[in-house]
């Protein structure tokens, strides 16, 4: 009889799983959800795990494109690669379509106006202040390392580079 009494309780507790294994979401009317958590996961089931996933992933996409967008000033580059990871996320699934299909058209709007803020830019405050602009919202070139070797500067002519070429060729 004890083993009739095992079995029993043990079919009692899976199908009555304690608490601490169950997911912890809990919906809008206040019911939680009764699935056991995903092995591995610290509170969540396969299902809600797999929704936060999706979530964290779709912000961690906005962001990346809300930076190229949160200059002063917005150059083209800076609207193509905004797309090229707009792309990128729905490619992923991290941003649904139909969201997707509106930046894409802001995007277009944006290039759209890029010509009209450049010739009222241009008008107002010059062409050199222009090209300042662009180059300051591009990141700043990293200096190149020092060669070790010494370099030689090109000689002024084709004839000269050809004397110079059989010079270190005779030194060698």
């Amino acid at each position: 009889m004890s083993i009739n009494r095992t079995t029993a309780s043990a079919n009692r507790s899976a199908r009555n799983p304690k608490s601490q294994d169950l997911c912890t979401f809990a919906y809008s009317d206040g019911r939680r959800c009764r699935n056991l958590r995903r092995p591995g996961h610290s509170h969540l089931c396969t299902a809600h795990a797999r929704k936060e996933a999706q979530a964290l992933a779709g912000d961690q996409a906005g962001e990346d494109i809300a930076y190229h967008l949160s200059r002063d000033y917005i150059s083209a580059c800076d609207l193509s690669s905004a797309l090229g990871r707009l792309f990128s996320a729905v490619a992923h699934g991290h941003i649904k379509p139909k969201t997707a299909a509106t930046l894409a058209y802001l995007g277009q709007t944006l290039v759209q106006t890029l010509t009209l803020a450049q010739h009222e830019y241009i008008n107002a405050f010059g062409t050199e202040s222009w090209r300042k602009t662009i180059r300051s919202s591009f990141a700043p070139a990293q200096p190149q390392p020092e060669s070790s070797s010494k370099s030689v500067p090109l000689p002024a002519s084709g004839r000269d580079f050809a004397l110079q070429l059989e010079s270190i060729a005779k030194k060698s």
